[in-house]
């Protein structure tokens, strides 16, 4: 699975409540965590199963995503299922990150 970058509020309501699990990292470019855990959620994202999506939302673009799901500190990622925040991870811990992603891809 490749990762999607999310620019717009109505793009994040509709992934989040498109049917599927979907894990969003929220970051941001001056974030030096957010640099070094980026390229390991493409890499785990690559490599998960089915069942569930991946994308990116940059909080210096998107502030109205980013206080609406109310994001504090970086990075932080999100799973969503139904449009309900069902799991969340802050701060950049490869192996909390990859087992929070195969808690919901399935092979």
């Amino acid at each position: 699975m490749s990762v999607k970058e999310i620019t717009k509020l109505a793009d994040f309501n509709a992934a989040i409540n498109g049917g599927k699990s979907v894990i969003i990292d929220f970051w941001a470019p001056w974030c030096g965590p957010c640099r070094v855990i980026s390229p390991l959620f493409q890499q785990f994202a690559g490599e998960a199963g089915q069942g569930v999506e991946f994308y990116k939302v940059n909080v210096d673009e998107c502030d109205d995503i980013s206080q609406e799901v109310g994001i504090r500190s970086l990075p932080t990622f999100m799973v969503f299922k139904d449009g309900t925040k069902v799991n969340e991870l802050v701060g950049a811990v490869p192996t909390r990150l990859l087992e929070m992603i195969q808690t919901y891809a399935t092979s």
